[in-house]
């Protein structure tokens, strides 16, 4: 702690002169800009103030009056600051030393460990006299978040740290034998430190240090050792007072007792290593993570037999339609040729039943509502369901809760409000395996892949989601958490592995059919094959007249109804590779990996101002964006919308998602203020897919035709919706590595030009050649210069003049873009001598690779303004700008310029 508060009080702006026998500290606090000396006695020659931070009373006296010692060079009248954990009568004792030789001592101790004290917010229990508080009050003030000065003279603060020291050891030491006792006890220690942290036993230190011992970390913040030291100093001053404390004696045993096997200079939660030695029980709450390779080369052989055909069979005799109530649209990953519904009235619900589909969905995006907004959902889409089946004659379906593999999501909520209108199911069925995502549940455990690894679930990113946050890795766990106790783990049942894979469909047909009424069971798989055998074992179940009410991820649909994966789809699958509007991606926040794959296609958009500020800057940011994504999606770039990265929360899991409709719902309108039809749409995340789909796009059915890659949906968009038949990619948040959003972008990117004007430019530049621009009125001259430049293997610039479109218009521009785009050597097209800002605006979004701002009419201040203005938004597209500044007096071209010639010295560098 020592350094830390030597480099903050540098900052403060204090002259520091350091010393530590450890060298290397010594070297870094020259890098920090502090002086050194080589003794305590040199670094205290002459300065006014004095700060001990030493660990003990024996180092705080070989400091002060060893060899060198500190008193030796102090100036008298000097003061001292003493703050280490020491005992009040040695601070006493040495305050009467130190007054003899005409120095002043201030008793200091200080709490808040090491980060604290280099940002300067240490707690500090000050006493000593009121001149030697006075002359050290600046450095005091400096140090500290809270400075308690405590009256009694020296020995009251140390006595008030000894207090407090007795408190934290104590409560250290009874967190560490009350996990001990509940990990003996065989309860789930994650799940008892959470009920303790929100209950009467708690306290600070409980929260703060039980995590180090579930985590089994013991990185040393707080060494083990400096409590046998702090309880050893209560121990004496009780004894020397004549007071017995018989829970701080035990404490400073317990810590004696860890610090003899070795673990001192570990963190004090290590002293919980001493209950767990002697009753051979870890506390330790944190599932280990495991090489998905060995992991899965451990698990039996897969069931020989591919049970699709048996699926296709038994579908044949179960006539019920799947019904899939998705809580965002990523759930149609491992599907195709299957319809999605946005709305469930009774008319649409009738009209799909009457098909007898094998199977639709319904997108609820219940996942972005309250809890109690999400049943009410729920209970509104199966009591219409309900209501249309009667109408149809010979219909029956089992309703599926399609959610998040990650486990996040209204459960049970969601099922309880299924069961509410529906009745009561023979048993729930917990299923979130997914094999795109890496997705495995493996003994009762849910795993999350990453990379080579397999992750609890319980330990990412995930299991800390500001509004559907959970700490279980195990399934049974997580269903007792979830049911907050209604339903406990020992209650919950499982299907193995092994019996998936030793025993086949009949074995989970059996096992399924001697489930208790309304009980709830968790499907382990680690392969598609096992998905396969778990659903035909299910459908055989049902035809014996069981029901069951299943919340499970993307892959349990697909294998219920016997899908067979196909190929990713690209653009030219649906006929549209040759359409030239740029695509539309947008995204709700993104990591900076993928952001710098896009950055070419970045378009911010600034959380702050959806979500915290004033109506009226909402509005203009809406504005804003959806005004230049329009001009790009024109001019055929593809355009990234996304928030900026900056995450804003709120209190709690109800603001957090207020915050997140109010982004939402901005992201909407900025996409229903876009009105140029892109060439496809790509939406990131559950929530923003949803929202942009049913309310900027007003979709209200989409057909699933695929996946654009493994994992990630591709609809084409219906008839009602504003751009009916668009394919619009449902890109899931939680799929992919970093770079599978760039991949797909460039795999639906239109073929990119040989060159643009700028690196036409350069390159010749570089090759010390000439690039011939050439004026063309129709297609005859753009083909006639395309030919010349392909035979003599030269690049050329095609170039319209203002007159030229106004009379061949776009065509003429989209005849010369097209001769670019298909020649074989590089061609770019230029708008030549652009004179008004209409114009020049205008043929930014007509495809053209460059184009000069002629402003030579205008005053020269007015023209160098207009070219800047022209500039920015020119660049903003990536299209190189020529200027023509001024007219030189003369004739050419028989066109005959009189003006006078303005010399210009000097101008600013248009970037």
């Amino acid at each position: 702690m020592g350094f830390g508060m030597a480099t903050h009080l540098l900052k403060s702006n204090f002259c520091v002169v350091g010393y530590d026998v450890y060298k290397p500290t010594l070297t870094r606090f020259v890098n920090a800009g502090g002086l050194i000396g080589n003794s305590p006695a040199e670094t205290s020659k002459d300065v006014d103030v004095l700060v001990v931070m030493v660990t003990n009373e024996t180092q705080a006296e070989s400091v002060l009056y060893g060899d060198l010692g500190a008193i030796a060079g102090l100036p008298s009248g000097a003061s001292i600051i003493l703050s280490s954990t020491v005992s009040p009568a040695f601070v006493s004792q040495l305050e009467r030393r130190l007054q003899s030789r005409g120095l002043k001592l201030v008793d200091a101790p200080v709490s808040g460990g090491v980060k604290r004290a280099s940002e300067g917010t240490l707690t500090i229990m000050a006493s000593g006299t009121d001149e030697a508080l006075t002359c050290t009050g600046s450095v005091l003030s400096a140090l500290s978040e809270k400075l308690y000065v405590i009256r009694g003279g020296c020995g009251a603060g140390s006595g008030v740290k000894m207090i407090n020291q007795l408190l934290a050891g104590v409560h250290i030491a009874s967190g560490a034998e009350a996990m001990a006792l509940g990990a003996r006890l065989g309860l789930n220690t994650r799940m008892l430190f959470d009920f303790v942290k929100n209950s009467g036993g708690t306290s600070w230190m409980f929260e703060n240090r039980v995590p180090h011992m579930l985590d089994n970390d013991y990185t040393p913040y707080s060494a083990l050792d400096i409590f046998v030291k702090d309880l050893g100093i209560v121990t004496r001053e009780s004894s020397s007072l004549k007071v017995p404390l018989h829970i701080a004696t035990v404490a400073h045993q317990l810590f004696l007792a860890g610090s003899a096997a070795g673990w001192g200079r570990q963190d004090d939660a290590g002293v919980v290593k001493v209950y767990e030695t002697l009753t051979g029980v870890k506390v330790e709450g944190k599932l280990p993570v495991l090489k998905k390779e060995v992991v899965l080369q451990s698990l039996p052989p897969e069931w020989p037999l591919d049970p699709i055909d048996d699926i296709h069979r038994l579908n044949q005799s179960n006539s019920k339609t799947l019904v899939v109530l998705d809580d965002d649209p990523t759930g149609t990953q491992t599907v195709h040729d299957i319809e999605v519904l946005t709305e469930w009235s009774v008319e649409s619900l009738v009209e799909k039943l009457r098909k007898k589909p094998k199977c639709f969905f319904i997108l609820t995006n219940s996942r972005s509502l309250s809890s109690e907004k999400a049943s009410a959902l729920i209970k509104d889409i199966c009591g219409n369901l309900s209501v249309a089946a009667k109408s149809v004659e010979n219909i029956d379906y089992t309703v599926v809760l399609r959610g998040d593999s990650t486990l996040r999501g209204h459960f049970p909520e969601e099922a309880d409000a299924v069961v509410s209108l529906l009745g009561e199911m023979d048993a729930w069925i917990i299923c979130p395996f997914f094999l795109q995502g890496g997705r495995y549940t493996i003994k009762d455990i849910h795993y999350v892949a990453d990379s080579d690894w397999l992750v609890p679930a319980g330990d990412t990113e995930f299991a800390r989601d500001a509004s559907f946050g959970y700490k279980s890795s195990n399934l049974r766990e997580w269903v007792e958490e979830k049911t907050r106790g209604r339903i406990p783990a020992s209650s919950v049942s499982s299907i193995s592995i092994n019996l998936l894979r030793e025993g086949g469909p009949d074995a989970v047909c059996d096992t399924l059919c001697n489930l208790q009424k309304v009980s709830t069971c968790i499907v382990n798989a680690a392969s598609e094959r096992d998905m396969a055998v778990f659903s035909a074992g299910m459908i055989q179940a049902e035809l014996r007249g069981k029901s069951f009410l299943c919340r499970t991820a993307a892959s349990f649909v697909s294998t219920r109804i016997g899908i067979i994966p196909k190929a990713p789809i690209l653009p030219k699958d649906l006929g549209i590779n040759k359409e030239r509007k740029g695509g539309l991606i947008v995204v709700d926040r993104m990591f900076p990996k993928q952001q710098n794959r896009l950055k070419n296609l970045n378009y911010n958009v600034s959380v702050d101002k959806l979500a915290m500020k004033s109506l009226e800057e909402r509005e203009e940011e809406i504005n804003r964006v959806a005004e230049m994504a329009n001009l790009f999606l024109g001019a055929s770039k593809d355009t990234l919308i996304m928030t900026s990265r900056e995450l804003i929360t709120g209190k709690t899991a109800c603001e957090s998602l207020e915050i997140n409709f109010k982004v939402s719902s901005a992201l909407v309108e900025i996409v229903r203020r876009i009105s140029t039809r892109p060439r496809y749409i790509l939406a990131k995340g559950g929530i923003t897919s949803s929202d942009l789909a049913t309310k900027a796009l007003e979709a209200k059915c989409a057909k699933v035709v695929g996946q654009a890659l493994a994992g990630i949906p591709l609809w084409q968009l219906g008839p009602e919706s504003r751009h009916p038949g668009v394919p619009y990619i449902v890109f899931p948040g939680n799929v992919g590595d970093s770079k599978a959003l760039a991949d797909v972008v460039k795999s639906w990117a239109l073929p990119s030009r040989l060159s643009s004007t700028k690196e036409l430019l350069l390159n010749a530049e570089r090759g010390g050649y000439a690039v011939g621009a050439f004026n063309v009125y129709n297609m005859e001259g753009a083909e006639a210069v395309v030919a010349a430049a392909e035979e003599e293997n030269s690049p050329a610039i095609l170039q319209i003049h203002p007159s030229a479109l106004k009379q061949g218009g776009i065509p003429l521009v989209a005849c010369c873009v097209s001769a670019a785009e298909q020649a074989n050597v590089p061609i770019t097209v230029h708008f030549d001598h652009g004179t008004s800002k209409q114009e020049l605006v205008e043929a930014l979004d007509l495809g053209f690779d460059s184009l000069m701002v002629d402003g030579s009419h205008l005053s020269l201040k007015d023209n160098i303004a207009y070219t800047k203005y022209i500039s920015l938004l020119a660049h903003s597209k990536n299209m190189l700008v020529e200027a023509e500044l001024g007219r030189l007096s003369g004739t050419e071209d028989d066109l005959t310029v009189e003006e006078r010639l303005i010399l210009v010295r000097s101008l600013s560098c248009l970037n």
